[in-house]
């Protein structure tokens, strides 16, 4: 995907069939000719030499469906979803949630 900034304008460029359907359902997500249009919020950080991904959270709709894990909790912390940016206040030893398909992240 190559990826131009002018200003304040974005441009995404597919470079292979995959990316191609990818920005297409995209499209059709964000844009909504009869209700209003979605907007991209950014979530968590991009630090390329941590981790080369950056996520960004569909406005207006839902996110995953919370479930608790078989980890608990070794101290009271807030918990997020790097995808959908849920978050939960967890008390020391109650059992860490899940969210998205993935255990939540321990922010505190």
């Amino acid at each position: 995907m190559k990826i131009t900034i002018d200003r304040n304008v974005v441009e995404f460029v597919p470079e292979n069939a995959a990316e191609t359907t990818s920005m297409e359902t995209l499209w059709r997500i964000l844009i909504d000719c009869v209700n209003e249009t979605k907007n991209l919020t950014p979530i968590g950080e991009y630090v390329p030499i941590k981790k080369n991904l950056a996520r960004f959270t569909i406005e207006g709709l839902p996110g995953g469906k919370t479930i608790m894990s078989e980890q608990v909790s070794e101290d009271d912390c807030t918990y997020i979803c790097e995808i959908c940016n849920k978050y939960m206040n967890v008390k020391k030893g109650q059992e860490i949630p899940l969210c998205c398909g993935r255990i939540m992240e321990g922010v505190d």
